[in-house]
């Protein structure tokens, strides 16, 4: 007999949706059962875990990209037993700086000021890689994505952000398959800080895509859900 796909939770990063991961999950259907969480209801990583907790089945594995890996650390810490296999994609476990908090507080005030839009079209060179600057398929779904959620939704997860714990001294207590997943050109978590993550977690595996920005599901869909299978794959 068949095992039954694992349930697979997908957490995605700042202002994004289930858009984020639409490609990865059609290459996921007979090696899971994927879902794509919200993360915009709270305004503190605890709570946004404990929501993430509350909504999952009893045993998953779970994906996080960028804030969505923040999220993903601090579920995993709250209830290990119940994580069976853990993806961390373009993300770090880092807490915030000073300056990275006063560069997100300006960023709030700019959105509260009705520059949201326009602090977008700065962002997105950030997220992605230049070579897909101009590519709608990318590019035209990081704008949709992060106008729809709007400006609102950009502060909450932003202060959530800034709520997040140092999950370093946490990662040695993780037990399950890990991948860490990191687009080789990410302007935002470069190289080292995906190799701090695996190397500190025992059994890790780190995959670098080729040709990829911040954004590595959208950008380069079929290489994390290769990596994501291949975990999933490992949990069995």
């Amino acid at each position: 007999m068949t095992a039954s796909p694992l349930p697979l939770v997908l957490l995605p990063g700042l202002v994004n949706d289930e858009r984020v991961y639409a490609q990865v999950r059609s290459w996921l259907v007979d090696a899971a059962e994927p879902v794509v969480a919200d993360l915009g209801g709270a305004d503190t990583m605890a709570a946004l875990a404990e929501g993430v907790l509350d909504r999952a089945p009893r045993t998953f594995a779970l994906a996080g990209l960028s804030m969505g890996g923040y999220c993903a650390l601090e579920v995993v810490h709250r209830a290990p037993e119940r994580v069976a296999a853990l993806a961390l994609i373009d993300t770090s476990a880092r807490p915030d700086t000073a300056e990275s908090r006063a560069n997100r507080e300006r960023q709030i005030a700019r959105a509260r000021a009705g520059e949201y839009e326009a602090l977008v079209d700065e962002l997105v060179p950030k997220w992605i890689h230049p070579s897909r600057l101009e590519d709608p398929s990318v590019a035209d779904v990081v704008r949709a994505m992060a106008r729809e959620r709007g400006a609102e939704t950009f502060e909450r997860q932003q202060r959530a952000i800034m709520s997040r714990a140092d999950s370093r001294p946490r990662l040695a207590a993780i037990r399950c398959p890990t991948v860490v997943v990191c687009g080789a050109d990410d302007a935002l978590m470069p190289r080292e800080i995906h190799e701090e993550l695996a190397q500190a977690i025992d059994g890790a595996k780190l995959v670098v895509v080729p040709d990829c920005g911040h954004l590595a599901p959208l950008e380069r869909p079929a290489d994390v859900a290769a990596a994501l299978v291949e975990l999933l794959q490992r949990a069995r």
